[in-house]
């Protein structure tokens, strides 16, 4: 039993990680002669995140039909095969594809990894399997900082998609030995609604992250937030209409299923949006090392590990608001961030961040769970990671989008916007709904 937590949290912290890495090559990617736009840069961090994120529902019901098991070694070959194509990718465009080939594998994996988790444990051990792989996912940042730092330290940015080509095999191997097989269930996949979600996602990146060069009033931008309202509502009334929808709308009637989903999303949206600009800052500004850079995100990383563990003692709405503050505040802290501040001055606003995620997270994601009935906890599992990638994927549209025109404070006083106001909004679902207990 614990080889298959072992390999399945392996396999997580491998697509998990390459999240993270990435952002410390962007300055690297800048400078090398693909010459990708500001745009671009945005599209190869994003074009990985939204992908895994509006896949991730629809991979789980593959696993459910075909095999989780199955599914999962089909998913490190995808995953693999992306990141190969991404490391020989002769252009712009092609990185970007292959990137977006890589989050499919990683959505194929991520579901069929837990599910194989729990059913390779008896009843009584699963929730601890669950806080093992739980926190390998937390464990794929420091990872990923570390590991993407130390690549990019020595070897070209080529190297960073190479590493997973040589590691996805050996896991696959690995999962096939000691994976168990699990019955398969009649799952429907909707590839109609995967394929509407998608595309809606991609439209609405699309208008945020052009808008700076193409101007917020022409027709590729305007055209695009129109396409991404057009298809969100097509996608709502085909769930509404199909008999075993992806992902039914009038769940979100549930006040604390709509608290949760938001929450987690905006906390992963500031987070993301600091991954994005902290890599960059602390290289061209402050003249860190990537592998330095990898180093110094341990401030935010540390405090958010030992706070989560210590967030069940807590009385749970305090640690809400209180979280919420310290997110905040951290962000509006790393808005004063300039050429002159101390790294222990800047280490301050990741440190904020990490103890608020710490304080957060747990508690939102338990909503999630809490908010849907038993047997459904697979879609709130599911619901709970998308809601964690598809704010990433806008936190560093919006950050990149808004550090191009108005600088980095200025960006960072958006995402704090944002993240308040959303994070004020879940609060107050929270109190219309069943009261969350102490």
């Amino acid at each position: 039993m614990k080889r298959v937590l072992g390999v399945m949290s392996a396999c997580v912290v491998l697509t998990i990680s390459l999240v993270a890495a990435v952002n410390l090559a962007i300055p690297t990617l800048a400078a090398s002669s693909l010459h990708p736009s500001r745009a671009q840069l945005l599209w190869i961090v994003d074009s990985y995140v939204v992908v895994f994120a509006c896949l991730l529902i629809p991979a789980g019901a593959a696993g459910d039909r075909f095999g989780r098991k199955g599914v999962l070694l089909a998913g490190l070959g995808v995953f693999a095969l992306g990141c190969l194509a991404a490391a020989l990718a002769p252009s712009v465009a092609a990185l970007v594809a292959a990137r977006a080939l890589s989050g499919a594998g990683a959505a194929m994996i991520m579901p069929a990894s837990l599910s194989l988790t729990v059913a390779a444990f008896p009843p009584a051990d699963r929730a601890r399997a669950i806080a093992g792989w739980t926190a390998a996912t937390g464990a794929a940042g420091v990872v990923g900082n570390l590991g993407g730092g130390l690549i990019m330290e020595f070897l070209p940015w080529q190297a960073l998609f190479l590493a997973p080509v040589a590691l996805a095999p050996i896991l696959a191997v690995l999962a096939a030995l000691v994976a168990p097989r699990v019955p398969r269930h009649d799952a429907h996949l909707d590839l109609a609604g995967a394929g509407l979600l998608v595309a809606a996602s991609v439209s609405l990146l699309t208008g945020i992250v052009e808008g700076p060069e193409a101007g917020w009033g022409s027709a590729l931008v305007l055209g695009s937030f129109a396409a991404s309202a057009a298809l969100f509502c097509l996608f709502v009334r085909h769930q509404l209409r199909s008999e075993r929808p992806l992902l039914d709308p009038r769940l979100f009637a549930l006040p604390r299923l709509r608290a949760g989903v938001l929450g987690v999303g905006v906390m992963f949206f500031g987070l993301f949006a600091l991954f994005f600009t902290n890599a960059r800052y602390l290289q061209e500004v402050m003249g860190f090392s990537p592998l330095l850079t990898g180093v110094a995100i341990l401030p935010l990383v540390i405090p958010m590990i030992v706070v989560s563990r210590l967030a069940a003692s807590f009385d749970r709405r305090r640690a809400l608001v209180g979280g919420m503050a310290l997110v905040v505040a951290g962000l509006v802290w790393l808005s004063f961030a300039g050429p002159g501040m101390p790294y222990a001055v800047y280490a301050v606003g990741p440190l904020l961040m990490g103890a608020g995620m710490g304080c957060t997270l747990p508690v939102m994601s338990t909503e999630i769970i809490a908010a849907l009935p038993r047997e459904r906890a697979g879609l709130g599992s599911g619901l709970n990671s998308a809601a964690r990638e598809l704010g990433s994927a806008v936190g560093v549209a919006v950050m990149g989008t808004v550090t191009a025109t108005a600088g980095m404070g200025a960006g960072y006083l958006a995402v704090a916007a944002v993240v308040l106001v959303g994070a004020a909004l879940a609060l107050l679902w929270l109190r219309t709904g069943e009261r969350v207990p102490a």
